[in-house]
């Protein structure tokens, strides 16, 4: 049975996009097989893996609107073991619409409209890796009822622990009310600066406040990995030698690691 992962921070800007394409592509170089799910209408996640949105004919949109089975939608990327669910700009309106939908019909569950499609492919994968939207919404509400764990991506810069208790008052919630395994895989210090005290400062205050579900990799701020989605290929394919890359292998070791290996 697949792990299933989301990465979450309602703060935009942290590397939580950055962070899904090159952990998934990391992990799938370690041997894992994985899915990689966009769950953001912005796609971003989608392009870093060598898509254009403009020629996707099916999206996780549709598993939303329940209109095809995520095995019909599922792509199969140009890098072994990664495959995408990919997004599309019609998912940004999916939370009205499921608003709508649970008006008409009293049965209806919009916080588990996509669980029950996720488990049906889950044995197919070793990781399902879900980039969700910079905000608490009811498609980040789907994607942890789904999910088992949370990794979640803290910027190394002013304002890093700035909503995070806002953060994990929803994960809580959502332990308690829709998914009582949901688990915190782990905290990633992302864009680090080691030319700055605060960087270190930082560093410091989220250790002390997480303790040991920070992992030990931390991803330094680079021009490579910001321009790597750009050429839709994760940081392994676009500068395999890069402190980018290599960070981003440490941490699908750790991943694996804390996993028992699985």
């Amino acid at each position: 049975m697949g792990k299933i992962i989301s990465l979450v921070n309602q703060k935009g800007g942290v590397g939580k996009t950055t962070t899904s394409i090159n952990l998934s592509a990391s992990l799938s170089i370690e041997g894992k097989k994985v899915l990689l799910i966009d769950l953001d209408p912005q796609g971003n996640a989608t392009t870093g893996v060598g898509f254009n949105k403009g020629d996707i004919e099916k999206s996780v949109y549709d598993i939303f609107n329940d209109s095809e089975e995520i095995t019909d939608v599922i792509l199969k990327t140009k890098f072994k073991n990664l495959d995408l669910l990919p997004s599309s700009l019609q998912l940004a309106g999916i939370d009205i619409e499921l608003i709508e939908k649970g008006k008409d019909d009293p049965g209806f569950q919009k916080a588990y409209q996509f669980k029950n499609k996720v488990q049906s492919c889950r044995e197919m994968y070793d990781y399902i890796i879900i980039d969700c939207p910079p905000s608490l919404g009811l498609i980040t509400t789907n994607a942890l009822a789904a999910s088992d764990s949370v990794i979640i991506p803290v910027q190394c810069e002013f304002f890093a622990l700035e909503g995070i208790t806002q953060l994990l008052n929803a994960i809580m919630l959502t332990k308690k009310k829709l998914n009582p395994e949901l688990k915190l895989e782990g905290v990633l210090l992302t864009m680090f600066d080691s030319k700055t005290n605060l960087s270190i400062e930082v560093i410091e205050e989220i250790r002390s406040y997480f303790k040991e579900k920070v992992y030990t990799t931390i991803i330094p701020r680079l021009i490579r990995l910001a321009e790597a989605p750009s050429h839709g290929k994760p940081i392994i394919a676009y500068d395999p030698k890069s402190k980018g890359s290599q960070a981003y292998l440490n941490l699908a070791k750790e991943v694996i690691e804390r996993n028992g290996n699985a």
